[in-house]
């Protein structure tokens, strides 16, 4: 019986502890394409992605996958000019997504942004599509549809199942395999418009330097990624925030000082979408999410390279929250 053409991969995983190496960027982007046309046996995606989530995943095999992934996406004929790819695909259990604000402050001052997430794969959190639905906002249907609502709004969001409905069914495997895998990692990476800036939020610390390792093999323009709150793009107020960019190929590592004074911020134990709404209208008081929003827009200003300190940054971010159209969303009738 001949071998079949994945099980190579597989192998290359699996052949003990001194045997075992990375898989190479060519490897890992010929893989992934192989899995998402569904020429691998689900024996295989399962052995070959708990093997990866064993032996941690480098840069090389994140930017393999991603590339590999890329030649699979249904993109529209015309693809719309985007300034900032920004992912979401954690969910948000202690505190609401103040980061949406902050994405939305971006689009309202001439930046368009694409956002791509998934839901539902942990129970209990709340996710960026369900806010943005609350909130008024339309998901689109297909990458077309998302080229239009950035020419109009300058923003827009694509579930993962739009991009991808393999990728969607495979990050879904993590209650069936009890572990995160690796594309959790490179979902976040896939900007299918290719925006010359991309965010990235990641929940732990060890994987920054692996994800400016892969944006530098994709000769991502810019890139930031940091330790966001409960893995999204949003900074902590409360905490000291270390950030690494990729600035056209050279890697940075900036130390951004905590917002607040208080060290610890209590869960949210409501979660209540509206108040997202109440924030933006001037409704509601809320030190820490506003702080959230400022702080999270900063180093998207930072990335972008509309300012070129992090004072800058913070004081543009202060003044493009401040001058806000209140009215964009509107409050409950």
């Amino acid at each position: 019986m001949d071998m079949h053409p994945f099980s190579r991969f597989v192998a290359i995983l699996a052949r003990g502890k001194t045997h075992v190496r990375d898989l190479t960027a060519d490897e890992a982007r010929e893989a992934m394409a192989m899995i998402l046309r569904g020429e691998a046996l689900p024996e295989q995606i399962g052995a070959f992605l708990m093997l990866l989530r064993l032996k941690e995943e480098s840069s090389e095999e994140i930017a393999g996958f991603t590339q590999g992934a890329r030649t699979t996406l249904p993109l529209p004929d015309v693809i719309p000019s985007v300034d900032l790819d920004w992912s979401s695909y954690a969910g948000k259990r202690r505190q609401l997504p103040w980061f949406v604000l902050s994405a939305l402050t971006l689009s309202e001052n001439g930046i368009k942004v694409f956002m791509h997430g998934t839901e539902g794969h942990t129970p209990g959190r709340k996710y960026t599509r369900d806010c943005l639905e609350a909130l008024g906002f339309p998901i689109a249907s297909d990458l077309a549809e998302a080229a239009r609502h950035i020419e109009a709004d300058n923003f827009a969001y694509v579930p993962l199942e739009v991009l991808s409905p393999k990728l969607k069914e495979l990050i879904e495997l993590r209650p069936i395999l009890g572990l995160r895998s690796p594309v959790h990692s490179f979902s976040r990476m896939l900007n299918p418009f290719n925006a010359p800036c991309m965010m990235q939020g990641i929940f732990h610390r060890g994987f920054m330097d692996i994800h400016a390792g892969a944006a530098k093999i994709l000769e991502q323009p810019r890139m930031s990624v940091f330790r966001g709150e409960g893995g999204e793009i949003e900074r902590r107020p409360n905490k000291p925030c270390e950030v690494w960019s990729v600035f056209d190929g050279e890697t940075t590592v900036e130390r951004w000082p905590a917002m607040l004074p208080e060290p610890f911020q209590p869960a949210d134990e409501d979660m209540d979408i509206e108040n997202l709404g109440a924030l933006w209208r001037g409704d509601i008081e809320d030190a820490y999410g506003e702080a959230a929003v400022t702080g999270t827009l900063a180093i998207a200003l930072r990335t972008l390279g509309l300012s070129e300190t992090q004072e800058s940054a913070q004081e543009m971010a202060k003044t493009w929250w401040a001058g806000r159209d209140m009215t964009r969303i509107p409050g409950s009738v």
